[in-house]
Order: C-alpha cells, then sequence, then structure tokens
C-alpha cells in the first residue's frame, strides 16, 4: 500500500516560522501532538519551525487552534502565529476575510487582506511596570512584565545597546528565574530609536532561543515602552529579521481591550510530510 503523506504549510510571521497543517478531520490525533511536533520542527533533519499550527474544528468560532512551540510544549497564544493561521484559513477556504478563532488565551478576531494580517489580541493583563529581579551573579535588574496571551518581560536596552545584548545568556536566567515560576516568562529587549519606533530582539519560551520575531512580545514591549512614556501609539516595532509589526493600542491606557497587531503573514511554501520526516527516519 502507498504510504499516506500529510500536507502542510510553511508560513512565515515576520521571520517567526510555522509549519500549518488542516487538521479538521484529526489526521493528527490528541496523543500524537507533541511527538509530532518535535519531530517536524527539527531543523537540517526535518522541515524545521519554531511552532506546529493545528487547525481543528469548532461549533462556536470559524476554527479553533492547537498551537504547539518547537519543544512540544502549548502555548496558550502566539501573536505571529495566529497572523499565519489566519491567511492559511483564507488560503484553504476555511474562514472568511474577517474571522474569529478559538485559541486557549481567548478569542482572536483577524481581518486578511492579501498577506497583510490585523489581528485584535486579547486584553494584557498582569502588569507590573517595574519587577526588581536578582540575578544569578548578584546583580540586580529591573524588568517590566505584561501578559499579552502569554507572559512577557521587558528590558528596555540603553541606545545603541541592543546589538550587543546578551539575549541567549541573560534570556535564559530571567526566562526560568524563581520570579515567573512556574510558567516561566519570555524575554525581550528593547531600543527606543524614535518616539514610534522600538527595534525588539526576544528569548522565547517553547523555543528556548531568540527568534527572528515575536507578534506578542511586540506588543508588550509596546505597552511597557508607552506607560513609560518612551513611545507614542501607534508602535512600530522592528524585529530581528528587520520585519515590521505595528502595534495599536490606547495610548492613555494601553492595557484597554483593544489592542490590535499587523503585519505580513508570508506562505512560504507548500508539500507532503513523509513517515521518515514524521518519526525521525
Amino acid at each position: 500500500m502507498a504510504e499516506v503523506l500529510l500536507p502542510f504549510a510553511k508560513m512565515s510571521g515576520t521571520g517567526n516560522d510555522f509549519i500549518l497543517i488542516d487538521n479538521r478531520e484529526g489526521l493528527i490525533g490528541d496523543d500524537e501532538m507533541v511527538d509530532f511536533t518535535v519531530g517536524v520542527c527539527r531543523r537540517s533533519r526535518s522541515v524545521g519551525a519554531d511552532g506546529v499550527i493545528l487547525i481543528q474544528d469548532d461549533i462556536e468560532f470559524d476554527f479553533s487552534w492547537k498551537f504547539f512551540n518547537s519543544d512540544g510544549s502549548e502555548a496558550e497564544m502566539c501573536g505571529n502565529g495566529s497572523r499565519c493561521a489566519a491567511r492559511f484559513a483564507i488560503i484553504k477556504g476555511i474562514a472568511p476575510a474577517s474571522m474569529t478563532f478559538r485559541t486557549l488565551a481567548g478569542p482572536i478576531r483577524a481581518d486578511v487582506n492579501g498577506s497583510m494580517v490585523r489581528v485584535q489580541l486579547t486584553p494584557p493583563f498582569d502588569l507590573n511596570e517595574a519587577v526588581e529581579l536578582k540575578l544569578s551573579d548578584g546583580t540586580e535588574i529591573t524588568v517590566g512584565y505584561v501578559n499579552t496571551g502569554v507572559p512577557h518581560t521587558v528590558i528596555i536596552t540603553p541606545d545603541g545597546g541592543l546589538s550587543d545584548a546578551l539575549v541567549q545568556k541573560l534570556g535564559r536566567e530571567i526566562r526560568t528565574h524563581l520570579q515567573f515560576s512556574p510558567a516561566g516568562t519570555n524575554v525581550n529587549f528593547a531600543e527606543v530609536v524614535g518616539k514610534e519606533t522600538v527595534r525588539l530582539r526576544t528569548y522565547e519560551r517553547g523555543v528556548e532561543a531568540e527568534t527572528l520575531a515575536c507578534g506578542t512580545g511586540a506588543v508588550a514591549a509596546a505597552i511597557i515602552c508607552t506607560l513609560r512614556g518612551l513611545v507614542i501609539p501607534p508602535v512600530t516595532i522592528i524585529t530581528r529579521s528587520e520585519e515590521q509589526l505595528k502595534v495599536f493600542i490606547d495610548p492613555a491606557d494601553p492595557m484597554v481591550e483593544d489592542v490590535f497587531m499587523e503585519g505580513e503573514a508570508l506562505l512560504v511554501y507548500e508539500g507532503k510530510l513523509t513517515s521518515e520526516t514524521i518519526q525521525g527516519g
């Protein structure tokens, strides 16, 4: 009997890359999702990606998703992933151009116009503008913290300091800091380069490394920088990939419900996964 091949799409949201699969017919069972994700996200040995997005049926919304980081952990939300999911749903005829879909963080509204996707994220919460952390070397650092669907800390770097930021070393330590236990946190390093512009680098929980972009991190940085009076919304976030996201928040109250993010979601290619790449060969 011929091998059954699994259709997928590879997509990029501002440099964050994802494997997307229409799983409405249950091609991948709940008990298979973690191992599947770890297998296909391996770079060089499989497709490689920051995460996997499985589109599921939903009785209330246009669809729901299962989102997994590359290490197999399921995440509540992913900003760049949400834009890719919305465009994928248009490409596959799953949803209309204006749609709503379910995530663990809550329903996400999206509007798709070609490759540009604008999403309304769930309301941010659990804000702390100044968290004092003691690091392993005895030094102390002040970070901002806000949950924008997933937990984020934000470190404001000095002018010109972003390129020298210890994203991997410091990001790893803060990500697992006792202050944020047990869930951990994503760690963002932000440099304000204009009254409406921030450059950003992010250490992502679940990927356990710096990624080329993070959508919910972009929103977190925009909120913290606005509250500190460093920028005026809408805020343009320049990611590590040099691509841009635009974050729309209320300058008078960045923590209100109307939080929008806009950027491109690109279809890189489509293909079919074999059992060898899924299982590791």
